[in-house]
């Protein structure tokens, strides 16, 4: 089976525009992303998904390839998804036989080691996954930001759904007592595709829970397409603010500026 990372960038970020050229440790943000990314062992190509000629010439210098795509795709996952026949020729593969790694342009410290767990995952699993992301325990202080995207895991560790509210709602208790009644689970922005779902995504049905909660990811579940999650122990920042920025140049300033254990970030899955 294939592997090919995409990373879906865009300048116009509604939330931060510009955001993927900030400069990092003397590296725009995304040269750092596209570099972690390679520097993997599993994929077979590590691919920018864009709908700029500046991002395109940019991490053409970088030594990467590119794919252009419309400027109308609404999240990261359309993006990837209207160009998913080039990405699966650029690995080498078929549709029937590639895992698309979507790794976010605002991700400066996501772990190698991640993306090559989630080939791994998905290869293990039997029946083989549609779509698989990462997920992490909450730390008590964090299950209440509405910043950090929460996940409701089954039994089996399938992503019953995706909230930006603490789920499960535990009733008659304190909020700062729910830590002790139920695990909370936090969603790491990095999905794995089996490349055949992406090739579908433009006739999935509208998902008024995506509409409302503004996660993607609920489009699949409200579809019935089955989402598994393996765990990791951290979660990987996304920078979404100034804020954010701020805390990505200070941690890239310190000795051990890889690690972002406790930090604060997003990491909902959006259209960098």
């Amino acid at each position: 089976m294939k592997v090919v990372v995409a990373v879906p960038a865009r300048l116009e970020s509604s939330r931060f525009p510009g955001k993927v050229l900030a400069d990092i440790a003397g590296k725009p943000m995304l040269q750092h992303v596209l570099e972690r990314c390679g520097s993997a062992s599993t994929p077979d190509a590590v691919v920018l998904c864009t709908d700029s000629d500046e991002l395109r010439l940019r991490a053409e210098d970088w030594g990467f390839d590119v794919l252009m795509t419309s400027p109308d795709c609404k999240s990261g996952s359309e993006r990837i998804a209207s160009v998913v026949d080039q990405l699966v020729s650029l690995g080498g593969g078929v549709l029937d036989d590639t895992l698309v790694i979507n790794v976010q342009g605002d991700q400066p410290f996501i772990d190698p080691m991640v993306v090559d767990r989630m080939a791994e995952e998905f290869f293990a699993r039997s029946p083989k996954s549609e779509v698989m992301t990462p997920v992490y325990r909450m730390a008590p202080e964090r299950i209440h930001d509405p910043d950090v995207v929460k996940t409701l895991l089954s039994q089996d560790g399938r992503a019953l759904y995706f909230s930006r509210s603490a789920i499960p709602h535990v009733r008659g208790v304190p909020l700062e007592q729910w830590y002790f009644h139920a695990p909370y689970w936090g969603h790491v922005g990095i999905y794995g595709y089996h490349a055949r779902v992406l090739s579908g995504w433009s006739g999935l049905p509208d998902s008024p829970l995506e509409n409302i909660e503004m996660l993607e990811q609920l489009r699949l579940i409200e579809a019935g397409i089955k989402i598994d999650t393996f765990h990791v122990e951290n979660e990987s920042l996304s920078v979404d603010t100034e804020a954010h920025l701020d805390i990505a140049r200070r941690l890239a300033s310190e000795p051990c500026g890889d690690s972002l254990a406790g930090e604060q970030g997003r990491n909902d899955i959006v259209d960098a």
